[in-house]
């Protein structure tokens, strides 16, 4: 069975704490277990949150060796819009990268607009909330 990477950025481990009003109700765990329970039977999911770039930089150079992982749903939060190491790791990736947002970024702040990692990813999913994240595993299973 194949495997989807689940990484999640700075600050999404406070889901259903933090700005609930603009991220939901859900916490990061609920998140977790809904997507496991999705992806029951079809795919082996990972998943990797960090508050720190390195870190984040550090896991996505070790999966880059991993032949089970089938593709990367990433939401790397603020990241998005200020890390070049996380561009730069990105970059070496050779499986499909999909990149979701809980919001919908481009109608926030000026500085959220900019996105230093859509170019990189085989599809962006913005404003639907967790269910971004679903549509983002079934993408992979539909596109392998």
């Amino acid at each position: 069975m194949s495997k989807v990477i689940i990484i999640n950025g700075p600050n999404l481990n406070f889901l259903g704490i933090r700005e609930i009003e603009k991220y939901g109700s859900l916490s990061y765990e609920d998140l977790k277990n809904k997507i496991s329970e999705h992806a029951e039977g079809k795919n082996k999911i990972e998943f990797f949150q960090s508050n720190y770039e390195g870190e984040i930089v550090t896991y996505i150079q070790e999966i880059r060796k991993d032949t089970e992982v089938k593709g990367v749903v990433i939401n790397p939060g603020g990241l998005t819009h200020s890390s070049v190491s996380l561009r730069d790791a990105l970059s070496i990736l050779e499986v499909p990268i999909i990149e979701v947002h809980i919001t919908d970024i481009a109608k926030r702040e000026s500085y959220r607009r900019i996105n230093l990692i859509s170019d990189l990813c085989t599809k962006s999913i913005v404003g639907k909330g967790i269910e971004g994240y679903i549509e983002g595993v079934d993408f992979l299973n539909e596109k392998n």
